[in-house]
């Protein structure tokens, strides 16, 4: 066997050569941080992972838990249910040439022993950030996983197409080490009908990667996918199918008249009872007492209503208004649209989880944090409508660094945990570690203190002013020792610049821009040296048991 090819000299030899090492991998190095162990992920998730969120222990990765969803949501999801998705799906990519294991898993969906785990996303220019295509490995991983441990039921990956979405400003762009790339196209309508006009981004995305190992695949995926005429829906399906369809990943947009038919009860509830609105206020004022934060308001109707653009539906009067347009509904009126056009009408972000669930033999839903937390608002919602709520599943995340950005975090004295702590307090700690005078200060400051508590001690047996005069010395002077100690720091900086400045600079090689990796760059940065061989290694790396964050050398 040959030897594995590491190093950045192997990394030169490979691009200069243009071919892939056939033992090329990333395995060696990889360290995985638990997300209990990180700062910024926000407290509601740890809990919830940690089983300590009364009411969803039982919604928490667990092969036990996988077991009941399974029996609760074969008794809840009917055959008639099964032939209306596959149809739907089937219809949906004939543009596209499924491979045969997307062919099995999409005929496999109309047998009752057949569960989606799904995740979605906007559709997002050329798929916006990097973690796009970890969500979407985690959630084929995930199915892989349970057909292992379940073998007598079938598991197919799924990806919700976020069509309806109608701010283009948050999908219009992407972002690579290199450049900052953005297609203009007319807001205020679902982001899937868009047609593909401007193409200039195209241009120079070629010049950016002509003469990358695995550039010219990418050059043509982006030209084919971003042809003139095309929507921004068959966009996305064709880059997910050119990325995911040896895997079985089917693709489904949630803008389907069959679909939407399925759902109109949810969606007459909504607009006569506002029930997403009043069955969650409970769960809110918890989180908000708990956590101090709620991800999400739903609004008291959370429907859109679809024409040329996609706008809010609101009760006005007894009149249903649609915002920003003349169209109005008597509640007779928007009943009877409701029964005849049920495409019309669109779920906002809080209301598509439950018409998700409701069209889906789904089991688990595989998501980032922000979108955990606002499931979370929504189990009360699902009880009311007697829908099983699924097992949430916080995405893994990932990143990749170069060895020699490895090497000198290990130089400078940094761990890489450091990186995902407070890292201003990390680089004080560090400026100041050892220093003599800070040691000095300290111990000169816990002398103050004791010399004080006992003046303070004698003072009590006295007149109470003079209490009062001890007391404020204490603070005046351990102030002065504060500004101190603040001076010493920002001298110091000033002195060791070069090692303050070195620690900047590596925070920004593993947070560019100030922002995880995952949120900032493509996936063409990656791609385009490696190809599919760095799609398979993330896959590889994943573990679908636990959230975590997984970092390894590239």
């Amino acid at each position: 066997m040959q030897k594995r090819i590491s190093t950045q000299v192997g990394l030169q030899i490979l691009h200069r050569n243009k071919i892939c090492h056939p033992n090329f991998n990333f395995h060696h190095l990889t360290m995985n941080i638990d997300f209990e162990n990180i700062t910024s992920i926000p407290k509601l998730v740890k809990d919830f992972l940690g089983k300590k969120l009364d009411g969803f222990q039982n919604k928490v990765f667990d092969l036990e838990n996988f077991k009941n969803q399974i029996a609760e949501k074969q008794n809840s999801f009917s055959d008639e249910k099964r032939e209306v998705l596959f149809n739907t799906i089937f219809s949906q990519n004939q543009e596209e040439q499924l491979s045969p294991k997307q062919l099995e898993f999409l005929f496999s969906l109309k047998e009752n022993n057949t569960f989606t785990i799904t995740t979605g996303h906007q559709l997002n220019l050329f798929t916006g950030p990097v973690f796009f295509v970890y969500k979407i490995l985690q959630t084929i991983k995930t199915s892989e996983f349970l057909k292992s441990n379940f073998p007598n039921h079938n598991f197919v990956p799924i990806f919700w197409m976020a069509t309806e979405d109608h701010d283009f400003e948050e999908i219009d762009h992407f972002k690579t080490r290199e450049h900052y790339y953005e297609i203009k196209g007319n807001s205020g309508g679902d982001v899937g009908n868009i047609k593909i006009e401007d193409q200039y981004f195209i241009q120079e995305f070629e010049k950016e990667f002509k003469d990358n190992l695995y550039g010219t695949e990418l050059i043509l995926w982006i030209k084919n996918a971003y042809k003139k005429g095309n929507s921004h829906t068959q966009a996305i399906r064709y880059l997910v199918n050119q990325l995911f369809a040896e895997y079985g990943l089917l693709t489904i947009d949630g803008n389907s008249k069959e679909l939407k038919s399925q759902v109109k009860d949810i969606f007459r509830k909504e607009l006569l009872s506002n029930q997403l609105f009043e069955t969650t206020k409970t769960q809110r004022e918890f989180l908000e007492k708990e956590y101090h934060k709620v991800q999400v308001n739903p609004r008291e109707i959370n429907l859109f209503y679809l024409s040329e653009t996609r706008n809010r539906i609101e009760k006005i009067n007894d009149e249903y208004q649609i915002l920003d347009t003349d169209l109005q509904f008597s509640e007779e009126e928007i009943l009877n649209e409701l029964e005849n056009h049920p495409e019309k009408f669109s779920p906002n972000a809080v209301l598509r989880p439950a018409y998700q669930e409701s069209v889906l033999p789904n089991l688990a839903y595989v998501g980032g944090n922000a979108e955990i937390m606002y499931w979370i608002e929504l189990k009360d919602h699902f009880d009311s409508i007697n829908l099983p709520f699924p097992i949430l599943v916080p995405r893994n995340s990932m990143l990749f660094l170069e060895e020699k950005t490895i090497r000198k975090i290990e130089n400078s004295g940094l761990k890489i945990e450091n990186f995902f702590e407070n890292f201003a307090e990390v680089m004080n700690q560090k400026i100041l570690e050892n220093n003599e005078l800070k040691l000095l200060l300290n111990s000169k400051e816990k002398e103050l203190i004791s010399s004080f508590s006992e003046l303070k001690n004698k003072a009590s047996e006295t007149e109470k002013t003079f209490f009062n005069l001890v007391e404020a010395e204490e603070t005046r002077q351990l102030k002065s020792f504060n500004r101190m100690q603040k001076r010493l720091l920002k001298a110091e900086k000033i002195k060791q610049s070069e090692k303050f400045d070195q620690m900047q600079s590596l925070f920004l090689k593993v947070h560019p821009g100030g922002n995880w990796q995952e949120r900032v760059f493509n996936f063409s940065v990656f791609y385009a040296d490696f190809g599919k061989q760095w799609i398979d290694d993330c896959y590889q790396k994943m573990n679908v048991e636990k959230s975590e964050l997984i970092i390894s050398p590239i």
